[in-house]
């Protein structure tokens, strides 16, 4: 029987994933006690929509290898924004363009203090 990861065990396999295909401006939000439906959230930029594809495939391979496969994954179709849900992770994949409309990472900050950490692939 396959453990089940942790919620950071989850965040890294997720960010080793991204990584190793050159995600762009990774930034990790630790939502715990801000949310009640997961406990990180991933926002990464891709170069293009084959690219958000390419890493949002790697997460499935690498999360279903692991034995904790996808819950979900919404936006293949436009492929502008894909997101990833991990369950206790959530992988938000994005064109440049996108990302900076709809300004996740701000949204998260504002009521308090939010941790954030920046990785660079």
């Amino acid at each position: 029987m396959t453990k089940l990861l942790t919620a950071a065990e989850l965040k890294d396999l997720a960010l080793a994933s991204i990584e190793e295909l050159k995600a762009q401006d990774i930034t990790v939000l630790d939502v715990r006690g801000k949310a009640s439906f997961t406990d990180f959230m991933i926002v990464a930029s891709g170069t293009s929509d084959r690219h958000l594809k390419a890493m949002s495939n790697q997460i499935h391979i690498d999360a279903k290898a692991a034995g904790n496969p996808p819950l979900s994954t919404e936006g293949e179709d436009t492929r502008n924004w894909i997101l990833v849900d991990l369950g206790d992770v959530i992988v938000h994949l994005m064109r440049p363009e996108v990302r900076e409309m709809y300004e996740i990472e701000k949204l998260w900050r504002i009521g308090g203090n939010m941790r954030t950490s920046n990785h660079s692939a």
